[in-house]
């Protein structure tokens, strides 16, 4: 039993990167909830909070936990400060992109113009802790000031904002509707959001866009059956980014299967998340994605239809079931 629970745990975990394996941090440091270190004697009016986590899990759950610590760094008056270059995340490539080695520069803008090396001899740095607080959000939306920090000191890179207003441009003349269609993992999560299923997808779907006369849908999905299966019911009005890796396992972070693969992972969450907050409407369930795209708030007109099927349990062996039986059951036996 006991080698069971072990062989479940390791299948629902997100595997570290086979880059990060044996791959020791270049600083060293404590876990701790908060550590403070002395590197040098420059800034020593300032305070530097640098902001961690290795490996980290989805980017959007790396941003929420960068949310919750810059609105520490805005209480106390901290420079902020990210550091996923000597704290490797699962979005780490072995070799520079973009001429920086730092994860979170892949992506977004550096939140102050400090570099690092400046950082790593100066009086006052602090380093956060891996963990995710329990007094901290996990959803942006439903925190005000998370919402703020998002839109005001989130900044893309010039090129990923690039990217995205010309790909963005297909939407322009069209109602569209936007899908958040999680699978994979998220049947199997202790303590998530039990998923869709194909039906409850489909129903909704169909009911808004005859109600509503949508021209396209924008499905967003990690499972390559889903897709599939929107390809077959809704053929001609299926938009969709032709580039994101889909599996219908969950294996995007336990194979590398095309060049940059980690790198674009990342790419592609930012790029269809924002998609997302551009559409007329949008089907989701609670997920990281869907609270960014919410708190992105790029199309304020946005009408929002959630799924909610309840939580999975907490129990880890259960968790891994539950949603198959009660996405077979049906509903006056407690299905979905």
């Amino acid at each position: 039993m006991i080698k069971l629970i072990k062989k479940i745990i390791k299948k629902m975990t997100l595997q570290t990167p086979s880059l990060l394996n044996g791959v020791q941090n270049n600083l060293h440091y404590a876990e701790k909830d908060e550590e403070k270190k002395t590197f040098g004697n420059l800034n020593s009016d300032k305070t530097f909070y640098v902001i961690k986590r290795t490996p980290g899990t989805g980017l959007f759950s790396n941003v929420t936990f960068v949310l919750n610590h810059l609105k520490i760094c805005k209480e106390k008056n901290y420079i902020p400060i990210i550091d996923m270059k000597n704290f490797k995340t699962i979005y780490n490539e072995a070799k520079s992109i973009k001429r920086t080695d730092n994860a979170w520069e892949y992506y977004f803008r550096n939140l102050s113009h400090y570099s690092l090396d400046e950082i790593y001899k100066s009086k006052n740095v602090i380093f956060t802790s891996n963990k995710f607080f329990s007094h901290f959000t996990y959803n942006i939306d439903l925190d005000e000031d998370l919402v703020k920090l998002l839109q005001n000191d989130i900044k893309l890179n010039k090129i990923l904002e690039k990217t995205f207003f010309k790909i963005s441009k297909i939407f322009n003349g069209k109602k569209i509707l936007g899908i958040h269609f999680r699978g994979t993992s998220y049947k199997r999560s202790p303590g998530h959001p039990l998923p869709a299923t194909k039906g409850q997808m489909y129903k909704m779907t169909k009911k808004i866009i005859e109600r509503e006369k949508v021209d396209k849908i924008f499905l967003v999905t990690e499972e390559l059956n889903y897709l599939n299966f929107f390809k077959k019911k809704f053929p001609d009005k299926l938009l969709y980014l032709n580039c994101c890796f889909r599996s219908d396992k969950n294996d995007a972070f336990k194979k590398y299967p095309r060049r940059l693969h980690r790198y674009k992972m990342g790419r592609e969450a930012i790029l269809e998340t924002l998609l997302l907050s551009k559409c007329d409407y949008f089907i989701y369930l609670c997920s990281n994605v869907s609270s960014a795209a919410i708190s992105f708030n790029l199309n304020k007109k946005q009408k929002r239809f959630e799924i909610n099927n309840g939580i999975n349990s907490k129990n880890i062996i259960i968790s891994q079931y539950f949603w198959y039986l009660k996405s077979i059951l049906p509903k006056y036996f407690g299905g979905l």
